[in-house]
């Protein structure tokens, strides 16, 4: 009974409900567990695992029952072109923040050697991806939480991108005196009373990188007001938001003097991010 096609067979239909893949799900736990690939597992199904082996598993497939991203209990995630190492001190990085990577990168010539800054780093993801694609480019990453800039400096270093600063601090707080050619950031943006935080993903990732004040719009307020003061002219902003905050955040730029305000719509087709240019 604990073998490989019996504990995969149990597992998924444990997880049916609450996985949108739990199949995928049971097999990424063992496959963790046992240190082997897909296809080991499918060239194998009789092998049997030891005792201290399904209670291994057991205990990674409870964490999951109960409703833990799989991100948490693998301990890592794959973004853009990195994979990154995940805690409870970071959100996890979803497909929908590589749309803010690419606009970014459409505005940063291949050659060119500017100055960047992502805001609310967390794993480092943003600030990472761009180091990574523009090299020549220096990279400012700023977050908060020293627990989330302790993960994103492991990142850097497990994903080979050198050369990005880290600073602790709340938006441009450390960052006073300086100009960046473009700024990105994916801060807090949803209101406290949203019922999806109760659900899902979310019950588990830290309240303090997910909501905001002021209907969500508390930190973005900051960020786009401040945002001319930190670019030089001609430069970018570029901001994540809530899929029904599009408008309210295009406000919040032409508010700031921002020119080329532009909302963009995600994979699935919900307005995600908006880019302003600041006056030359």
């Amino acid at each position: 009974m604990n073998s490989v096609a019996a504990i995969l067979k149990g597992a998924a239909a444990r997880l049916t409900g609450v996985s949108d893949s739990p199949r995928l799900d049971a097999e990424l736990l063992l496959r963790r567990v046992l240190n082997k690939s897909a296809s080991w597992l499918r060239t194998w199904p009789e092998h049997e695992l030891n005792p201290e082996q399904v209670q291994a598993f057991e205990a990674q497939l409870a964490r999951r029952a109960a409703g833990e991203p799989m991100a948490y209990i693998l301990g890592e995630r794959e973004f853009w072109t990195l994979r990154l190492k995940v805690d409870s001190h970071t959100l996890i990085p979803r497909p929908e923040t590589e749309l803010l990577v690419e606009l970014a990168l459409a505005r940063i010539p291949d050659d060119a050697a500017q100055a960047l800054a992502d805001l609310g780093t967390g794993t480092g993801a943003i600030a990472l991806a761009l180091a990574r694609e523009r090299p020549l480019c220096t990279m400012t990453a700023v977050d908060f939480s020293a627990g989330a800039l302790a993960v994103a400096r492991d990142n850097a270093e497990a994903n080979r991108v050198p050369g990005v600063e880290f600073l602790q601090g709340s938006w441009y707080e450390p960052l006073a005196g300086r100009r960046f050619s473009l700024i990105a950031s994916n801060p807090p943006y949803i209101d406290p009373a949203d019922p999806h935080l109760s659900q899902g993903d979310l019950r588990f990732e830290p309240r303090s990188a997910l909501v905001a004040e002021e209907e969500g719009l508390k930190d973005l307020r900051a960020i786009i007001g401040q945002a001319p003061e930190h670019l030089h002219p001609g430069g970018w902003l570029l901001v994540e938001h809530g899929w029904q905050q599009s408008e309210a955040v295009c406000a919040l730029f032409r508010d700031a003097g921002f020119v080329d305000v532009e909302a963009h719509k995600d994979f699935g087709g919900q307005f995600r991010v908006v880019s302003g240019l600041k006056q030359k």
